[in-house]
């Protein structure tokens, strides 16, 4: 983890802050990874290398979602967030607006 990507000073910040920007970053790297292969797999004209690359897109797809799930299960925002708005059907728009109505 670079101390880079930290906004404010490394020593005044929790463990657990730390863990989520640890798990943030790499679920942001992750996506970004993912989004690499699907575009070297659409650009590629041999087939046997586009299927390895397709593969690699969706183990990253994988890791993101392990990650994704670390962060329901240890933060009281995401889980509530997610819960609201994964595998659900409709507009999406529309389930903001019932959601902060409750």
């Amino acid at each position: 983890m670079s101390s880079e990507d930290l906004h404010a000073p490394r020593e005044r910040l929790s463990k657990h802050t730390l863990a989520m920007h640890q798990a943030i970053v790499s679920l942001m790297e992750e996506l970004e990874a993912a989004d690499w292969y699907q575009q070297r797999a659409d650009d590629c004209e041999d087939p046997a290398l586009k299927e390895i690359l397709l593969h690699n897109m969706r183990e990253e797809i994988e890791h993101a979602a392990m990650v994704l799930e670390w962060l329901r299960r240890n933060s009281q925002d995401f889980n509530k967030h997610l819960k609201d708005y994964l595998f659900t059907e409709g507009d999406i728009v529309n389930l903001e607006k019932h959601s902060k109505e409750e």
